[in-house]
């Protein structure tokens, strides 16, 4: 595993080495959550981890994760993607069955979400200014969406997360990164609310719904049919993409970042940090002067973290 996670690593940081891609480079980067993911129809498969989950629950659902992850890496190279980094993001990482991934030079994986590039560590390594485009398989609606399958915004603290006023989530979140660096936001899979949320706020767009149900179980296309349903969008969504259609989400800056928690407790901890400020009880905003700090001035989490905590 270490071997397979220095080798993905170092494909993405040699992909990024190589300055503005060339004309006919097309690189692409899948941020993969599994909420989202086809044939992943309960609580118990999305959040295997939970106290009670059955372990084979939780093997059958990473199976399904990886299978369509790499059917999405499929159609990507077959609509002209030339190079793709594709990082898994639920949980923090490791879903994938790294052995069942599809082997293919031209795809580089990130096992976490968090990485080190150029000496530094960061979320996304490999996502900059060499890619031309953003896709996040599997995501979900932000916190309170109603029917949408587990729908949350980074965890269940977080009530509203608003981004110049308007209230945004994870797909949102994502999009503002990758926008640091002018990268469009191009394809969103997803249940039918998450796909309905990512439309309402980048109107270009490509999103494809595989599922629909409540919060804590839904019902969608059979895995193989929503392969083909993304494959599908995938490749709309790189030929409006050739075609000048996608445009970055990169709100003004400075950026006026808000935060609603559901307890006072949280919201008094995280007031704490340094610029951060507290509205009321439950509410917290930060000024924050680039796209790529959209969630560091509360997490820390962005560009240029702090080392990592060492294990005792």
């Amino acid at each position: 595993m270490a071997e397979l996670n220095r080798r993905g690593f170092l494909g993405a940081l040699a992909g990024a080495a190589g300055g503005a891609q060339s004309p006919r480079g097309l690189k692409l980067f899948l941020n993969c959550d599994m909420d989202g993911s086809p044939g992943i129809f309960t609580r118990e498969q999305a959040w295997y981890w939970e106290n009670g989950a059955r372990p084979e629950v939780g093997r059958e659902a990473c199976e399904l994760f990886t299978a369509d992850i790499n059917a999405a890496s499929e159609a990507a190279l077959e609509a002209g993607a030339t190079e793709l980094i594709v990082c898994d993001t639920h949980h923090g990482g490791g879903n994938f069955i790294q052995e069942k991934l599809l082997r293919d030079p031209r795809i580089s994986y990130l096992y976490r979400s968090v990485g080190i590039e150029d000496g530094k560590r960061r979320w996304m390594p490999g996502l900059n200014e060499t890619m031309a485009g953003l896709l996040l398989p599997g995501h979900h609606a932000k916190t309170g969406t109603p029917g949408a399958f587990l729908p949350h915004t980074w965890n269940f603290e977080w009530l509203d997360f608003t981004i110049n006023g308007e209230s945004v989530g994870e797909i949102g979140i994502e999009a503002c990164f990758a926008g640091h660096w002018g990268i469009p936001l191009i394809h969103v899979q997803g249940d039918e609310a998450a796909c309905a949320e990512a439309r309402r706020q980048f109107p270009w767009v490509v999103a494809t719904a595989v599922k629909r149900g409540t919060t804590d179980a839904c019902t969608g296309l059979t895995p193989e049919a929503a392969k083909r349903e993304t494959a599908q969008g995938i490749k709309q969504a790189i030929e409006l993409l050739r075609a000048g259609k996608m445009r970055p989400y990169k709100p003004a800056l400075p950026m006026t970042v808000t935060l609603r928690m559901r307890t006072m407790d949280a919201a008094a901890r995280a007031a704490q940090r340094p610029g951060v400020l507290r509205l009321d009880d439950h509410t917290l905003e930060a000024r924050v002067g680039s796209q790529s700090e959209v969630v560091k001035w509360l997490l820390g989490t962005g560009l240029d973290m702090a080392p990592a905590p060492e294990r005792k």
